[in-house]
């Protein structure tokens, strides 16, 4: 039978990210990050987490060669884990025919979200995120002991501590709205990141969440050195953007085994253990590249100091039969 199974990860930027769209524009900067199309806020493409986490899976397994587009010189492919979790295609042959062997990967990794968004105030750095965003990754948001419903008016908004006077989120002033708890799920709440931000947390309106964001991202200079002159070269100079260090990001990745024979390894290629433990399914595989990226980072950039990003406490894993079940005993 098929396995699906969703897990959610809360990250961390340990420096800044920079996810290059491609090209220069005309505008704030030279080279612009990703961004969601309707809201403009930056994110993280799931393509860009899928490449760096295929490719650090395959180096921890001892195989470089199955994190490329052709895997012709991969060894038996179907008995290589980072093969059979991300999918590969080999072309053999046999006399004069070639047949390609292909199959798809049985994971799926989406975009990593915004959620917690460090700004700086006069009270010092605080956190932004909206009702909604908070919501859809696990937390409960109370009021007076109430849960919230609905987001904070134009203008307004709701911070996790007592304050009377308004707050400046960077150069933009806001009126506070009350004092909300944010509380998080229980594989995130005890986690030393966590309880460093959740004091310093601030609500705002969606329609205003962008504004902030944007207003208040990470934009850096650089330039071409001449190694005859050692100065920097004539119009050699560019600005780019990132999503600047200790922003929180979820990210979701979705087990689907439609083939129910992973092929489980407690070694690597070289008989030596795995830095990361033993893989016993495709989302083993998955983790492991992941916190691999706490090292080697993600993105452009990397030789700059931009890119790593830590895993934050425990994911948080759902079934997808004991879902249905569960919504149908709730109704």
């Amino acid at each position: 039978m098929t396995a699906y199974k969703r897990r959610r990860y809360l990250l961390m930027t340990t420096d800044p990210v920079h996810i290059g769209t491609g090209g220069y524009r005309l505008g704030r900067v030279d080279n612009s990050i990703v961004r969601e199309p309707g809201t403009r806020v930056p994110k993280i493409p799931g393509t860009s987490l899928h490449g760096a986490i295929r490719s650090y899976a395959a180096q921890l397994y001892g195989t470089p060669e199955a994190a490329g587009q052709s895997h012709d010189k991969v060894e038996k492919p179907e008995e290589n884990p980072v093969c059979y979790t991300f999918g590969y295609t080999k072309k053999e042959k046999k006399g004069d025919d070639e047949k390609t062997m292909a199959y798809s990967g049985v994971v799926n990794i989406f975009d990593a979200h915004v959620l917690l968004f460090p700004v700086h105030s006069m009270v010092g750095p605080v956190w932004v995120s909206t009702l909604r965003r908070l919501k859809e990754a696990g937390f409960s948001i109370q009021k007076d002991g109430r849960e919230v419903l609905e987001e904070p008016e134009q203008g307004d908004v709701l911070p996790t501590w007592q304050r009377d006077k308004s707050l400046n989120l960077g150069w933009l002033m806001v009126n506070v709205a009350g004092k909300v708890t944010v509380t998080a799920p229980k594989e995130w709440k005890e986690t030393e990141r966590w309880k460093a931000v959740c004091k310093r947390l601030v609500l705002v309106g969606e329609s205003l969440f962008g504004h902030v964001v944007n207003s208040n991202l990470e934009v850096r200079t650089s330039v071409a050195i001449d190694p005859k002159q050692g100065a920097a070269e004539e119009g050699a100079l560019f600005t780019y953007e990132a999503i600047p260090r200790a922003t929180f990001l979820t990210a979701e990745i979705v087990l689907d085994d439609y083939r129910n024979d992973f092929p489980r390894q407690k070694t690597t290629t070289e008989r030596k253990p795995l830095p990361a433990g033993k893989w016993e399914d495709p989302l083993c595989v998955v983790e492991a590249g992941l916190q691999l990226i706490e090292w080697l980072g993600i993105g452009g950039m990397g030789t700059r100091g931009f890119g790593r990003m830590a895993i934050v406490g425990n994911p948080i894993d759902e079934e997808y039969n004991k879902k249905i079940k569960n919504d149908k005993e709730a109704l």
